[in-house]
């Protein structure tokens, strides 16, 4: 039904929520249409009846003649003698002292497109309604100011949408540098990860003059049970370990890595010896406690651990690899003493 006949229809093509992608023909379009040669006084009370009617479409034997805006037409019709001029002949007569330019859109135009190009009008034509050919040779009016709000709104979802993207890039890049750092095996910390991190404690160390905490520890006789129970047996085996360490070390600074093979290290930063000492005998107990089976072990039933403990003092007499050496020293002697055991040096 026309504006003449009823309050304008507005057609709501589609009742998805608008999208970067959404079309002129998602939005809530009018449909306001007379022939050029409707009397202007007939007019007038279209637009009286449908307050939100933007303006009207003209029409001439069937195809698009024009298009007159509400605004517009006001504007004429309050002029001096305008209701004389105007009320009583055809709407072309309007139309044609109007020379208002149309611009016009195919309904698929992307909302973002037909704001752009309608803000680039000239400054008194940027309130004009915007006519939209929703299937050929059928148009409908769109308030320009409803286009206008779905960009705003549109705009609103671009902003969410990079802001997502931001967090989701963040999140890829966090899970990138985790697999680049992290033992593919144990999930640990690899020993790329240790010699970073050990190399920045040092730094920090050196600068506030505390101590660092290295433990080292060794699987006992591991050759020896992969070697009876397969690899498989012993890669689960370090898995097992490796969470049983990172179990027992809950201090958010300390780093539990991998350190090669069947060997483990544990950075402690800010750590007293006699704590450092106290978390590698709670190691030693939880490996006992996982209790797997190893018969070829020396010394257990059960799979067991050796362990180095040294703490070091950055300063120019004493280096990084110098506490690495001496917790190694630590884990050899452990061994040497009979293995399932911790041994402790400081400087």
């Amino acid at each position: 039904m026309n504006a003449l006949g009823a309050p304008p229809l507005s057609l709501q093509v589609s009742d998805r929520y608008l999208s970067l992608q959404s079309t002129l023909q998602e939005l809530s379009l009018h449909d306001g249409q007379v022939e050029t040669d409707k009397i202007g006084r007939e007019v007038a009370g279209a637009f009286k009846a449908n307050p939100l009617l933007p303006g009207i479409i003209l029409n001439q034997q069937g195809r698009l003649a024009g298009m007159i805006s509400r605004r517009r037409f006001l504007e004429f019709m309050s002029r001096p003698y305008g209701l004389e001029l105007f009320s009583q002949r055809p709407i072309e007569c309007l139309y044609r002292a109007a020379q208002t330019e149309m611009l016009t859109f195919p309904g698929e135009t992307p909302i973002v497109t037909a704001a752009r190009r309608s803000l680039d009008r000239r400054p008194e034509l940027l309130d004009e309604p915007i006519v939209v050919e929703v299937a050929p040779q059928v148009y409908r009016l769109l308030d320009v100011h409803q286009l206008l709000l779905a960009q705003a709104q549109i705009h609103e979802l671009a902003t969410q949408l990079v802001t997502q993207l931001y967090n989701q890039l963040a999140i890829t890049n966090q899970q990138l540098l985790h697999l680049a750092s992290s033992d593919s095996l144990t999930g640990v910390a690899n020993r790329r990860r240790f010699d970073e991190y050990f190399l920045c404690c040092w730094q920090q160390m050196q600068e506030n003059s505390s101590g660092l905490c290295l433990i080292l520890c060794d699987v006992d006789f591991f050759k020896k049970y992969n070697d009876s129970y397969g690899h498989q047996a012993g890669d689960d085996c370090l898995r097992q370990v490796a969470a049983a360490i990172e179990q027992t070390v809950k201090h958010p600074e300390d780093l539990v890595a991998r350190y090669g093979g069947e060997e483990f290290a544990v950075i402690m930063p800010h750590t007293p010896l006699a704590s450092a000492v106290h978390v590698a005998e709670s190691i030693q107990e939880a490996v006992k406690a996982l209790k797997i089976p190893h018969a070829c072990s020396e010394v257990s039933e059960y799979v067991t651990v050796s362990l180095g403990v040294a703490i070091g003092f950055p300063s120019p007499a004493f280096s990084p690899s110098m506490l690495v050496t001496a917790a190694d020293e630590m884990l050899y002697k452990a061994k040497q003493a009979g293995r399932d055991r911790v041994s402790v040096c400081s400087f």
